[in-house]
């Protein structure tokens, strides 16, 4: 927990719900611990598809496909949503969920590690959603930038690491010490990179917002 915990519970509190469908998908995936999207970021990432309003998007691991799901019940706009997923055991169930949903013409899932498929993809999106394997998103930012367009926006979920992310990597456990040197290195591209405009934000387990300066 980066922020205090009664604030988050406070701010949760405010929560206005999902649709049934992704309450349904939401409830299954914690019954069954698999890592979603935590409230306040849901909350954060209906607000910048308002505020956006992008006709393609990206996303980098798609779980159970709850993220991709509230994606297009959210965007404001008829959308086309890729997403890549590299765990062969969520696969299925995110076909499924993208079926119940009604979404699965509007979703592509594809299969596969996200260091190999990046590269195959040439057209440029308006919003890409980075919640893949923590310790690739510095391996993945070349062609992530390659691919969000003039006017898009990226997004990088848990990026803080519940505040270990500030901790001296010999604070950090020993199996954690890689994932921790590469987020850290993440966040130093992003918000040096002079081409663009990042800002960190202590939002459920920390999110980057980043655009291109103009």
């Amino acid at each position: 927990m980066i922020v205090d915990e009664r604030l988050v519970t406070y701010i949760n509190s405010l929560d206005t719900g999902n649709t049934s469908i992704l309450d349904q998908i939401e409830q299954e995936a914690l019954d069954s611990y698999v890592p979603i999207i935590r409230k306040e970021m849901q909350q954060f990432l209906k607000l910048l598809l308002a505020m956006k309003r992008p006709m393609r998007i990206l996303e980098v691991g798609t779980a159970v496909g709850f993220s991709a799901i509230l994606m297009a019940e959210y965007d404001p706009v008829p959308c086309e949503i890729t997403t890549i997923e590299n765990y062969e055991k969520r696969i299925p169930i995110a076909k499924e969920n993208f079926i119940r949903a009604g979404k699965e013409k509007q979703i592509t899932l594809l299969e596969g590690d996200a260091a190999q498929i990046l590269p195959t993809l040439t057209e440029s999106y308006d919003f890409i959603f980075m919640d893949a394997a923590k310790g690739q998103y510095i391996h993945f930012m070349p062609d992530i930038l390659r691919l969000l367009g003039s006017e898009g926006t990226l997004v990088s979920d848990n990026v803080l690491q519940d505040g270990d992310i500030i901790e001296s990597r010999f604070a950090v456990t020993r199996r954690n010490r890689t994932i921790h040197k590469r987020m850290r290195e993440y966040l130093y591209e992003l918000t040096h990179d002079e081409r663009l405009v990042t800002a960190v934000l202590p939002i459920g387990d920390g999110v980057t917002v980043s655009t291109w300066k103009k």
